[in-house]
């Protein structure tokens, strides 16, 4: 629609609405600006659902991984006791699966000495008239280490100064002063337990009398008949992968060990798994619900690359293998399809399968010939997931370049009707002051025409008659622009 004018309101002087003119003129030229701004926003919509479903991949992507790493859940082997009061344990992935018969004899103990009680611990434990002694502490038994204690009045010669010196010495000990109700204690302990943590006195020439050292024993055990002999109570290397934490001895008892597959770890990843799966299936999904309101699908419904995605999940979630003991695909473990192609898992059943024939679903997961179900869904996915190539990083590359170029389009546009309006504004309010000025340009031109149209008095020329010519004398001239 094109600009008129009141004509009669624009000869009043009122002139005219130099912005709106010029925004309505601009308008007109807006629709394709409006169309790139459409186009924008439904491209970062569509980029928006292209990276939630490419999150939603990469925790898929996850989740299968876990499902064929050979030191993974799937792999995962528990240790049970039929007495975890005395001895409990873990297991590495490598272990075998098996019973164990263990038998704590003893524990491995920390060594410790200590003196009698003295009265005040800040008192001098010097002989009387002595300015020096001597202590020497043996670390390790008698093939172990002694370190010589030389005892300065002054300095190290109360419990308080001695435990804070042999603190200082950084021997693998720590001393203390203890105090009850019969006094003050200097307390030494290895920072070690077994026999390399032993502690003796073997020699003393201060007034402190020490007891007999205690502990610093290795621990005693056997296993499946085998004795032990560890200077920790966390024991390694008596069962190939475990690890056993020995609480408390009990020479008489034999306690049962087993060592499984841990049920519970791969459940956990196979639960995982389905929930990863579900989620991306579900967005997948979204983008092909129609509406009901507007009767129109997401926005990502016409993008031939998400149909391409969604067939291969799903081929992936029936794939099959033969034999392995009837344990082919994800229906005999109890997980089934849908049929909007999510999956639900029976939890009974899965636990069944994992109970009774571990090894025959970790086989069906994953193998040493990478034709399990986790194996060849994995492949696919590396494909799939490619950083450059994989089918959404594609389609989120091209969406960005096309988010840009209507970028540069738009704002390209905008500089030029930016330009333009400047341009447009110059010129309607030059428009607009000659507008404003008619007025009194047409009563200044009004007012000179009559005065110069006025009658002029009766004047008699040479010849005796009356002037009756020309209104001008011949002096005068018309005004400007008449």
């Amino acid at each position: 629609m094109g600009i008129s004018f009141n004509a009669a309101s624009l000869l009043s002087g009122n002139g005219i609405d130099v912005n709106s003119i010029v925004n309505e003129v601009l308008n007109q030229k807006n629709g394709q600006l409006s169309v790139w701004q459409q186009q924008q926003t439904e491209l970062q919509s569509q980029a928006a659902d292209l990276g939630t479903i490419n999150s939603s991949l990469a925790a898929l992507v996850s989740s299968v991984n876990s499902l064929t790493d050979v030191l993974g859940p799937l792999n995962a082997k528990v240790v049970s006791s039929s007495d975890s009061s005395i001895v409990g344990g873990s297991a590495q992935t490598s272990a075998s699966a098996g019973n164990h018969q263990i038998i704590v004899n003893s524990l491995a103990t920390v060594g410790t000495v200590f003196t009698d009680s003295v009265a005040d611990p800040n008192a001098s434990i010097l002989p009387g008239g002595s300015t020096s002694g001597d202590l020497q502490l043996q670390i390790g038994g008698g093939s172990g280490t002694t370190h010589d204690i030389a005892i300065t009045q002054g300095s190290n010669d109360t419990l308080n100064t001695l435990a804070s010196y042999i603190n200082d010495q950084n021997w693998g000990v720590t001393a203390g002063v203890v105090t009850d109700a019969n006094g003050s204690r200097l307390a030494v302990s290895s920072q070690s337990s077994g026999n390399s943590g032993a502690l003796a006195i073997v020699n003393n020439t201060t007034t402190l009398n020490f007891e007999a050292p205690i502990g610093g024993t290795n621990a005693s055990l056997s296993v499946d008949g085998i004795p032990f002999s560890s200077a920790s109570n966390t024991v390694t290397g008596a069962i190939p992968g475990v690890t056993l934490n020995l609480i408390t001895a009990s020479p008489g008892d034999a306690v049962q060990l087993t060592v499984g597959a841990d049920t519970s770890q791969a459940a956990n990843a196979i639960n995982n798994f389905v929930s990863s799966y579900n989620t991306l299936i579900g967005f997948l999904n979204q983008e092909y619900t129609v509406d009901p309101t507007t009767n129109t699908e997401g926005d990502l419904a016409s993008d031939s690359s998400l149909r391409s995605l969604q067939s291969s999940l799903l081929s992936d979630a029936t794939y099959s293998i033969s034999g392995n003991d009837g344990d082919v695909n994800l229906a005999a473990l109890g997980i089934n399809m849908n049929n909007d192609g999510t999956l639900t898992v029976n939890s009974s059943a899965l636990n069944n399968a994992l109970s009774n024939d571990p090894s025959a679903v970790l086989n069906f997961f994953q193998n040493s010939s990478l034709t399990g179900f986790a194996n060849n869904f994995q492949a696919d996915l590396t494909n799939l997931n490619d950083p450059t190539t994989g089918i959404l990083s594609t389609d989120l590359a091209q969406n960005s370049a096309e988010q840009k170029t209507l970028t540069d389009q738009i704002n390209d546009f905008q500089d030029r009707l930016n330009a333009e309006q400047q341009q447009l504004i110059t010129q309607f309010s030059q428009v607009n002051a000659t507008l404003e000025e008619y007025p009194f340009l047409l009563q200044e031109v009004t007012s000179q025409l009559g005065q110069q149209t006025a009658p002029s008095s009766s004047s008699t020329n040479s010849g005796g008659a009356a002037a009756t010519g020309t209104p001008f004398s011949n002096n005068s001239s018309a005004p400007s622009g008449i």
